[in-house]
């Protein structure tokens, strides 16, 4: 099963104005207030879902390959779906990318899918905290042909940003993928508007966090976090946006 694709992406404008972004505890939306019939893209056997399956573009063979062998591990629901990989891609292709930013690489489906989109002097900057993982993200990454393209820093998202910023990279980024810890978005959202250039792309994933952004009574900290983060999204000028 593949994790339900929740994308908000935003361009970094031209300097504005800094909002007051200061807000209230987040709502919760009441699910009575939704239609009765919904349809869940998570769930595979969804026709709806098996549709959109059906009609996607062909998956490279490297990236087939590295989902199949995520589906060994206990976490692999953790992995983005191709039709997310096939967007990505996409986007960035249209933006002339060569400069991406990624936090949280898990096993390195979507580093993958973003170096081999990119130009063969492309660079892809990405790191998370599990060692393991991050064997297995490089054994594919050689197999496709783009380890090169490819640097993964070992070690919590914080200190990846902290040292990015203070070896002067800020707005030397094309585009940044958020899909590290809930807990800390605020700051890596932060974060990556400062590292990504003016009218570069920076997508943060899980922005539904499965649905729990509606459920009333949802109060873990990730949840909470994602909620924050998306009442500051609606207001911030800084950006264009779109959820």
């Amino acid at each position: 099963m593949h994790s339900a694709c929740s994308i908000s992406a935003c361009v970094r404008s031209a300097a504005r104005p800094v909002p007051d972004l200061s807000l209230p505890s987040p709502r919760v939306m009441d699910p009575s207030a939704l239609p009765a019939t919904r349809i869940s893209i998570a769930d595979p056997v969804a026709p709806l879902y098996a549709y959109l399956r059906a009609h996607q573009p062909p998956e490279h063979p490297a990236l087939r390959a590295l989902r199949e062998a995520t589906k060994r591990l206990p976490e692999h629901f953790m992995q983005i779906a191709p039709e997310q990989g096939h967007l990505m891609a996409l986007l960035l292709g249209l933006l002339g990318t060569r400069r991406v930013l990624e936090l949280g690489t898990f096993t390195g489906y979507s580093a993958l899918a973003v170096a081999l989109a990119l130009p063969a002097d492309g660079r892809v900057v990405t790191c998370d905290v599990n060692e393991a993982w991050l064997e297995l993200d490089r054994h594919h990454w050689v197999l496709a042909g783009v380890a090169d393209r490819i640097e993964a820093r070992l070690g919590p998202s914080a200190r990846t940003l902290s040292s990015l910023e203070s070896q002067g990279a800020a707005g030397t980024f094309d585009a940044a993928l958020v899909d590290a810890d809930e807990e800390g978005c605020d700051a890596y959202y932060e974060a990556a508007l400062r590292l990504v250039r003016v009218g570069g792309l920076v997508m943060l994933d899980s922005t539904l966090r499965l649905d729990r952004v509606i459920e009333p009574g949802a109060v873990d900290d990730g949840t909470v976090a994602i909620c924050t983060l998306n009442a500051v999204l609606a207001a911030d000028e800084r950006v264009d946006r779109a959820t």
